[in-house]
């Protein structure tokens, strides 16, 4: 394996950590933390602002993960189309990629009119039922790019593990056998 093979597949596996640590620290710190605030307002804002700061960094990685996945795919194009389990298991990384991608968008377009909604849900009724709906949605949405991104770092454990060698690690040696 080259080093430039070595550094792809490390921004690979570690631009999707990122996206599935933000989405996940999102659905279990950052949305929950913004319920404290003391009007609707200001729990928008709270949310609107840990989201802001976050967005870019999970934006790039996510174009990080996109360039590698096809410098990986360009570098075992052959192994791809020679070997069925792979080409499986790629046809699924990819369509689970997709998904990722989807529910991450969908999430920062809902959780944007959710802010703007809860801005005006005091004085307009239109709003107040916008922002239930909105907020019903978010509640599983917040979780879909955790569990697609998760699906994503096994699919990548899995991959890993058809290139390895005859005996790994955690294997038995084979000098250690019993003799009858």
């Amino acid at each position: 394996m080259t080093a430039y093979s070595t550094i792809v597949r490390a921004t690979h596996v570690l631009t999707n950590a990122a996206w599935f640590g933000g989405s996940l620290a999102g659905a279990v710190a950052l949305n929950p933390a913004s319920r404290k605030g003391d009007d609707a307002r200001e729990r928008a804002q709270i949310a609107d602002e840990g989201w802001r700061r976050w967005g870019p960094v999970q934006g790039g990685a996510i174009g990080l993960h996109l360039l590698s996945g096809i410098a990986i795919l360009a570098d075992n194009r052959r192994r791809v189309v020679g070997h069925r389990p792979t080409a499986a298991a790629v046809i699924l990384k990819t369509a689970l990629t997709g998904t990722a991608v989807m529910v991450s968008a969908e999430a920062y377009r809902s959780g944007a009119e959710l802010g703007e909604a809860l801005e005006r849900a005091e004085t307009d009724l239109a709003a107040r039922d916008k922002a239930r709906t909105l907020t019903r949605r978010m509640g599983w949405l917040q979780w879909a790019t955790p569990m697609a991104t998760a699906g994503l770092l096994v699919l990548d454990a899995y991959l890993g593990e058809q290139q390895r060698g005859v005996a790994g690690l955690l294997d038995p040696p084979s000098s250690f056998k019993r003799r009858s």
